[in-house]
């Protein structure tokens, strides 16, 4: 397969280089024509030097229309796993080492408002499907823009460019008893638009005490004022989900849907209620003001609150996490003289939490006696500056930023009093990268870009474990090689990147015999790897009967090892990073008749990834086929759209969310086999 991508890639060039002139009947419509706006480009996707991938209302609505988790992963370089419904992790580019739970070393933006807490955890649970229209996703170290973090970035954005006042009714049914409901009202014009947005989804989930519900509501108004714009956005997100836990090899085996059950005098999940409660809140606003033809500038503010009780085999928390904060970038553009031009950012970005965390023990699903009592105050802020200059067919970016990162934690528990104050300041992170359009249909680029993530609030101080001290922020080098392009008249889109990371302090963790989590330093890391996309539009005539039509595939290539890892008596270096599958394939058949029926079919591929850092367990590859159906039409004042699939066709029976490192080899958390949904949408405009 690996030999028919770049088979594919040269075919591509080739047709690129003997085109002699362009077929009427063909029309260049590419996914490099959507524009970025990661790193301030805003600019298209085959001019800007940066590793990413982008998601759009096509790809997201291939699916259930439940989840964001299909699409991501259709990315290359993107692994979201859901170990039970509602219970997301996330990861770009590596691994779920510092990731038992959540999503953490992941900076996201919602509408240009961090969505990621002061403390580095972020809530990605609480957004319904139908929260999000597009998103960008940045592989590899984002310091020199989005502050401290190794993992990558992600912008998502909750509006649609083409603003359609009327209401809008989404219902979707599935296994399981799935049911999503979703209510939209939208109202205004291009000047003032606001859209009100209600989401409400219920699921007895594929594994035994795997129930969830999940409201979420959501409020986005747009006013433009001459050149400036105002945005403004709440969202509250009330979601609740049961934890089943990790089975073993031989629980696993016996009975996948099984929920962890008592060992001894351990309790199981069941018995103890294990669960998540959490309710968020986001109100944040955006203003961008343009001075004249060179100066513009945009300011963002944002407050949030989140609430959170867990009971857990282990014990009982009890969150509460209050942050503020808000970001300002201004922007000077020069005329373009003699094809050169100079584009130059300044900006900076100020975060404050102050949280409670409490952890009691667990007494069948209630709090019992207090164990752990924590005042948390914590901050980020940074300053950063980006400088791009556009010179005939070059594009030369460098970007730094200097970041000062403090955690503040009292253990009001302890006698005598624990104060642990730790600070992470004055670390540079810089990008550079150089990109030449060598033609009007092939780019190639080249980056550099260093990192750091300081550890977060809940590596610090896990819940009900003892305050790690010692616990160093994680820095990587990043080294990126990349080309992208078209070829056969615009028909075959190509993206292509090769990147070396070099990681120093890597935070790994481990689980205790009751499932508590813990996290240290694991020495350094080498990751290489190599990431593909590939789509061949089957036709782009409007009159033929597939038009818009296209066949796609991802491909990641990695080698992850540990390059010094010891730990007591134990040598891992020069193992496998666990859960990291080796290759991984994602191919897409996206069929769209022009009287408005639609197939989209997805074939995924996952190498056997390695569980534990001595790579003495493994979870086995697997294949998966899903598929969706549909039929959609545009009256005058009426959009109607009605689809049925399956997904897992096969009945594959595999894990998505492995817990690595268990304790007691405790790693699997079974997928859901063979499931089916169907859905209908309904939208009355009113113009």
């Amino acid at each position: 397969m690996v030999k028919l991508l770049f088979f594919l890639l040269f075919v591509g060039i080739v047709l690129n280089g003997s085109a002699q002139q362009k077929e009427d009947s063909l029309k260049s419509i590419t996914p490099f024509e959507v524009l970025v706006k990661a790193f301030e480009q805003n600019k298209r996707l085959q001019e800007v030097p940066i590793a990413i991938s982008i998601v759009g209302k096509n790809e997201l609505n291939r699916f259930n229309n439940t989840n964001l988790l299909p699409a991501l992963n259709a990315l290359p370089g993107v692994k979201m796993e859901e170990r039970s419904p509602g219970s997301y992790r996330l990861n770009i580019r590596g691994s779920s080492l510092r990731s038992p739970f959540g999503v953490r070393n992941v900076k996201i933006y919602y509408n240009g408002i961090p969505l990621t807490d002061p403390g580095g955890n972020t809530y990605l649970n609480q957004l319904g499907f139908y929260n999000v229209e597009t998103i960008e996703v940045i592989k590899g170290p984002g310091s020199s823009l989005y502050g401290a973090g190794t993992g990558g970035v992600m912008l998502l954005e909750s509006q649609a460019t083409n603003k359609m006042p009327g209401i809008k009714l989404d219902q979707t049914f599935g296994s399981f008893q799935l049911s999503n409901t979703n209510i939209n009202i939208s109202t205004g014009n291009d000047e003032a638009f606001s859209s009100i947005n209600y989401q409400h989804q219920t699921s007895d989930g594929y594994r035994n005490h795997t129930n969830m519900k999940r409201q979420v509501f959501s409020w986005d108004a747009n006013i433009k004022l001459k050149n400036n714009e105002l945005t403004g956005h709440l969202l509250y997100g009330n979601l609740y989900y049961q934890t089943p836990g990790a089975l073993n090899l031989a629980e696993y085996t016996a009975n996948p849907k099984s929920a962890r059950p008592r060992v001894g005098t351990a309790p199981g999940s069941q018995e103890n209620k294990a669960a998540i409660y959490l309710k968020t809140f986001l109100a944040g606003a955006s203003y961008k003001q343009v001075f004249n033809d060179y100066w513009q500038n945009t300011t963002s503010m944002y407050g949030a609150y989140a609430e959170q009780k867990n009971p857990a085999i282990r014990n009982y928390g009890r969150n509460a996490e209050p942050h503020f904060g808000g970001r300002s970038v201004i922007q000077y553009q020069s005329k373009q003289v003699n094809r050169s031009a100079v584009t130059w950012h300044l900006g900076a970005e100020y975060q404050k939490a102050n949280n409670t965390v409490q952890v009691f023990n667990n007494k069948s699903g209630n709090p019992d006696s207090l164990v752990t009592n924590d005042e948390i105050n914590n901050s980020q802020f940074f300053l950063f500056t980006q400088l791009s200059w556009q010179f005939n067919n070059w594009v030369f970016t460098g970007g730094l930023s200097i970041n000062d990162i403090r955690v503040n934690l009292t253990r009001t528990t302890n006698r005598p009093v624990t104060f642990f104050n730790r600070n992470y300041n004055n670390e540079l992170a810089p990008r550079i990268a150089v990109l030449n359009k060598v033609t009007s249909n092939l780019s190639v680029y080249a980056s550099f870009s260093k990192g750091f993530s300081p550890p977060t609030v809940s590596e610090l101080s896990p819940s009900g474990s003892a305050i790690n001290n010692n616990l160093n922020a994680e820095k990587g080098n990043n080294y990126e090689l990349g080309l992208r392009g078209t070829a056969g008249y615009g028909r075959l889109s190509y993206d292509v990147n090769a990147f070396y990371y070099q990681l120093q302090n890597a935070i790994v963790q481990r689980r205790d015999a009751l499932g508590g989590d813990f996290f240290m330093n694991a020495g350094s890391t080498k990751q290489q790897g190599l990431e593909t996309f590939v789509s061949y539009r089957l036709a782009t005539n409007s009159r033929h009967i597939t038009s818009a039509s296209k066949i796609w595939l991802t491909h990641n290539w990695y080698r992850f090892r540990y390059n010094n890892f010891k730990q007591i008596t134990s040598d891992f270096s020069g193992n496998s990073l666990p859960s990291v599958a080796p290759q991984s394939l994602t191919a897409g058949l996206d069929l769209y008749a022009t009287k408005g029926m639609y197939i989209n079919i997805t074939y995924n591929y996952t190498d056997a990834i390695p569980l534990n850092d001595a790579n003495t367990a493994y979870a086995h590859s697997y294949n998966l086929m899903s598929a969706r159906a549909g039929y959609k039409h545009a009256f005058k004042k009426f959009n109607l759209e009605f689809f049925t699939g399956v997904e897992n066709l096969f009945d594959v029976k595999y894990n998505l969310g492995n817990d690595i490192n268990g304790f007691g080899g405790r790693y699997y958390n079974a997928a859901a086999g063979r499931n089916y949904f169907a859905g209908i949408s309904l939208q009355q405009l009113w113009k």
